[in-house]
């Protein structure tokens, strides 16, 4: 008779989620108010980036990772929007760049000085001008250099190369209301949108068509999103007509019905999917919850599997998301989030628990670096490649060598004086002998006893059982530490 198995096999199924020191946090910062279902907040390697509330105009903080702490209410911002700024992004291929859309229909891109602002920046390094509306939407292309999509309250996509500071391309006609999320393929060949009018289209914006389309993906008013998986399906966030939120994941190839489906619950705020291509994860986090919920993506039915839940006491303003390349790889990290309070920023750090202090191969596959594929006019004219891979292994650094404590009981106290060996031949060793060899061995010689010395021969072999001892001693040692080992291997492998 056989039994099914009632828990799934996952090794992101122990994953848990923990928040920092009060003293790591960033505290004293007025997180802006604006109504606006982005993430005001974006980090990188070397920065976190959080939009904040400013007088006369939009304006966001950029600080090193470093500087934690209560923030002084005179630390420079950045400053040059003329209205309320609504979303930020990191470029993926230069930890120093970042592209910014506000209320006042540009587009503003920013060169960060090395160990951040020292006066207020208001001289951006490029403005792009080329929506009738307030700017919502900024995504940086995940391979080609230098590319950036916006999209406005227009309803229209725009698509520029920033080193020239051109319009690539102008996807107007193909959304009738407000966009409410854009999100790249892996290889950038095309994005998917999520719209007011409860559509979720695939687009191909170097021939400005629609690839795909799926009419009342979720049947809800409230707003929804859509992000391009690695293996090119899409997951969506969204409500029912029932106004319970849900998910849902989508074959790009049929999109007659969900894949997979799940109602979570029936709360208001919309639900912000981060995506981690190494480890097909899903985090959940919704505007306004306390929680943030974790799911895994698979080949096998029902596709979405729930892992667990993060939950804490204070609701949620806002979040950010680490790049792969900026965790800590010897502390099994596979996430870390930095969550917006009401006027503090607390990183949040989800681990996978592990014993063994090596670096960990399957929980970090060679992950997108920062280095672009192409460039911007390779991608204009067709190319397209993937993100360029680099291994975690070099950042990974091994825990402290752990003191080395030896015990001598064993060694001295039970050691028992050895039979004299006959001369005809050489007994074997007892139980014994190596400990009372090595005690005789690890003995000084008595002095100004006048003992005679024993006989040349006799002292030979007596020489040659403490030796044939002590190799029988190692070899038992090396025996017993092999055994340990393979419990070990053992102990871990079934932990997993």
């Amino acid at each position: 008779m056989s039994f099914r198995k009632v828990v799934r096999q996952s090794k992101f199924r122990h994953v848990f989620g923990q928040p920092v020191k009060t003293e790591q946090c960033y505290d004293d910062i007025r997180v802006s108010r604006v109504t606006w279902d982005s993430t005001f907040c974006a980090v990188n390697p070397s920065f976190v980036a959080i939009i904040v509330e400013a007088s006369g105009g939009g304006a966001f903080l950029v600080l090193p990772l470093h500087k934690t702490g209560r923030i002084d209410k005179s630390y420079p911002t950045v400053c040059g929007h003329t209205g309320p700024v609504l979303d930020i992004e990191w470029c993926p291929h230069n930890d120093h760049v970042i592209a910014s859309g506000s209320e006042d229909c540009t587009v503003m891109v920013w060169q960060i000085p090395e160990g951040g602002l020292s006066q207020p920046l208001t001289e951006p390094v490029v403005v792009l001008e080329g929506h009738s509306k307030r700017v919502g939407i900024i995504s940086w292309h995940p391979t080609a250099r230098n590319v950036l999509l916006s999209a406005g309250c227009d309803n229209v996509v725009l698509i520029w190369n920033v080193g020239t500071a051109e319009e690539l391309y102008r996807l107007e006609g193909l959304h009738p209301d407000l966009i409410y999320s854009v999100s790249w393929s892996r290889d950038g060949s095309r994005f998917c949108t999520a719209c007011k009018d409860k559509s979720v289209r695939v687009i191909d914006p170097r021939r400005g068509t629609v690839v795909a389309e799926k009419e009342r993906a979720h049947e809800g008013a409230r707003p929804m999103r859509a992000i391009f998986l690695a293996d090119g399906k899409i997951f969506t966030t969204g409500f029912s007509r029932m106004s319970e939120r849900q998910l849902a994941l989508w074959d790009t190839e049929n999109l007659e019905e969900p894949m997979g489906l799940q109602e979570l619950d029936s709360s208001n705020g919309a639900l912000l999917p981060f995506y981690d291509p190494d480890t097909n994860v899903v985090y959940v986090c919704g505007k306004g919850d306390s929680s943030i919920r974790y799911f895994e993506i698979t080949e096998e039915p029902p596709y979405i599997h729930f892992l667990n839940t993060f939950t804490s006491k204070e609701p949620q303003r806002g979040m950010g998301w680490m790049p792969k390349r900026g965790l800590d790889v010897s502390k099994c990290e596979i996430a870390r989030f930095y969550k917006l309070h009401e006027r503090r920023c607390e990183p949040i750090i989800m681990t996978v628990p592990r014993k063994s202090d090596l670096f960990q191969d399957d929980l970090y596959p060679d992950t997108a670096g920062p280095d672009p594929a192409m460039e911007a006019e390779e991608w204009v004219a067709g190319q397209t490649a993937g993100p360029v891979l680099v291994s975690l292994r070099q950042a990974y650094v091994p825990s402290k060598q752990r003191d080395l404590k030896v015990s001598r009981r064993s060694l001295l106290h039970d050691a028992r004086p050895a039979a004299a060996p006959s001369p005809a031949a050489p007994a074997a060793p007892s139980p014994a002998a190596p400990a009372a060899a090595s005690a005789r061995l690890s003995a000084p010689p008595a002095l100004g006893t006048g003992a005679p010395a024993p006989p040349a021969g006799g002292r030979l072999d007596e020489v040659l059982q403490e030796v044939a001892a002590l190799r029988a001693l190692v070899a038992e040692q090396g025996q017993r530490i092999t055994r340990l080992e393979e419990q070990l291997s053992r102990l871990e492998n079934g932990h997993v």
